[in-house]
């Protein structure tokens, strides 16, 4: 069955007066009756797209360009990266990471409009040993994404709404990575979130999940990973803090699935991909796309458009 370009998927979750899409959660109103109404904001759009994995191989750099051009189309006030720029910076040699790294930011500027990046497992560099990268190279790790893109984690407002970007990777001794918001980030976010004008809108973005079910999905690996790479490790942490604030949504990569888990009414909404199964097809039932996401009246709602790619290696999960 051909699988419609557009509007593929919409998560039953966000349709019509979904619960957990609109206002304070229960737990936030409970905890913090003393509110007063949510601050209104005009309506807008912007793009969430994410797991874009560019490489010369698989056809995905011209992946990546149709898909940028087609967002561009939208008229979106901005786009929100949602990780996982390149594929793949942790275990490959120096030169091929700089040369990923120049290839996405040049196919990058085709979506025309401001663009903020989230950090991706992928986007630091020579993590992985075998990429023969010490990690005394001034490269290494983060800053190979930082010295692109800026700070790995940070703030901003957009009409009325407040959007944060947070770095979910963390680097463990053992030079691999795992999902982790480390105690410094999660005070600057408690400082953040606590500096809004009361009843403000949040939007966040991370790339490995505060919040999913996909473990739930597929059979499990063979042999368990060493390190909780699949959701944010410590994502209670920062849940308690999203108790106490008007968030309407939370956006996520990393799996490659389309996904909504409602939590305290927040709606937490996995992205897809759109290098789809790592430029192999479809990834568990969800193909190559993004999410557009229109904001008002105090919810978000999103819509995953695909956008006709087609691969040469289909290899569907």
């Amino acid at each position: 069955m051909l699988i419609p370009r557009r509007r593929f998927l919409r998560s039953a979750a966000l349709t019509g007066l979904a619960a957990g899409t609109i206002g304070f959660s229960d737990r936030a109103l409970a905890l913090a009756p003393q509110r007063p109404a949510m601050l209104t904001h005009d309506a807008f759009t912007f793009i969430f797209l994410t797991d874009t994995h560019i490489q010369p191989e698989l056809n995905a750099s011209k992946g990546c360009l149709d898909c940028f051009r087609q967002a561009r189309a939208a008229n979106a006030d901005f786009t929100i990266q949602g990780g996982d720029h390149v594929f793949d910076a942790l275990g490959v040699p120096k030169s091929r990471a700089l040369t990923l790294m120049d290839l996405y930011k040049q196919t990058a500027d085709t979506l025309g409009h401001d663009v903020h990046n989230t950090m991706g497992n992928h986007d630091v560099m020579g993590v992985y040993t075998k990429s023969g990268i010490a990690p005394s190279d001034p490269l290494y790790g983060k800053k190979y994404y930082t010295d692109n893109f800026g700070a790995p984690y940070y703030s901003f407002t957009h009409k009325g709404v407040h959007f944060v970007v947070l770095d979910s990777i963390g680097i463990t001794p053992d030079r691999s990575y795992e999902g982790y918001v480390d105690p410094e980030q999660i005070a600057w976010l408690s400082r953040d979130l606590a500096a809004m004008p009361v009843g403000m809108p949040v939007i966040v973005s991370t790339h490995i999940p505060l919040v999913t079910a996909v473990e739930d999905y597929a059979p499990p690996p063979g042999k368990a990973p060493a390190h909780q790479g699949t959701r944010v490790k410590n994502a209670w942490q920062v849940l308690e803090l999203f108790d106490h604030y008007n968030v309407i949504g939370v956006f996520q990569g990393h799996t490659h699935v389309l996904e909504t888990v409602t939590w305290h009414g927040v709606p937490y909404i996995t992205g897809g991909a759109v290098s789809g199964n790592w430029w192999h097809g479809t990834r568990l039932g969800t193909p190559e796309g993004y999410l557009t996401v229109r904001v008002e009246q105090g919810r978000v709602v999103p819509d995953y458009v695909t956008y006709g790619f087609r691969s040469v290696d289909p290899k569907n999960t």
